[in-house]
């Protein structure tokens, strides 16, 4: 029989499987490491444009700031503005307000039978003090007063008589309140704007 030593075959296909191993694991490796260099530079330029991306957010929000701060001194000028034309728009109302009343006391005045010695106003309260010549015509001028005012009462009236002349007359004092103050008016008016 003859025989065929096949071991030296079998050590070359050994040293050949390993050969073909090693390599594979060198390519691997080397594999890994391009997916890892392709990896982090990636990630590193994700990072950059983060970085460029904040820096940029940054300079918008110091710009947005300042508007901001600018926006803000604008408002308190805008607030300090309103306050003086409510100021004003108060002082012409009550400026067309003394006017006005000074206009209806004419009015509502008993013509020849009365006389005011003094007519003092503060914001809604009114107070009159005048010269009549009887009770009647403080009735008569107390009651002209209810429809255009509120909380009209007689103060006071006394009889005074002037010497000489042999004549009583009734110094009389009356106090009321407007029905609807301008200066609420004007400042319901403010609001709404």
């Amino acid at each position: 029989m003859i025989r065929i030593n096949l071991l030296p075959f079998r050590a070359a296909r050994k040293k050949e499987n390993v050969r073909r191993q090693v390599s594979i694991f060198f390519l691997s490796l080397i594999l890994v490491a391009m997916a890892v260099v392709l990896f982090n530079f990636r990630l590193s330029r994700k990072i950059t444009n983060l970085n460029t991306n904040i820096a940029e957010t940054k300079t918008q929000i110091a710009k947005y700031n300042e508007i901001n701060k600018e926006i803000e001194s604008i408002k308190k000028e805008l607030d300090i503005l309103n306050k003086k034309i409510l100021v004003i728009e108060t002082l012409e109302a009550n400026r067309r307000d003394s006017i006005t009343l000074l206009d209806a006391m004419t009015k509502l005045l008993v013509v020849d039978r009365m006389w005011f010695t003094l007519l003092r106003s503060k914001e809604a309260f009114i107070d009159v003090t005048g010269i009549a010549l009887d009770n009647r015509t403080v009735a008569d001028f107390m009651t002209r007063l209810q429809p255009h005012f509120d909380d009209v009462v007689l103060k006071t009236i006394k009889q005074e008589e002037i010497a000489g002349r042999n004549i009583n007359l009734k110094n009389f004092n009356v106090t009321f309140t407007k029905k609807a103050p301008l200066v609420k008016q004007v400042k319901k008016k403010a609001k709404k704007s």
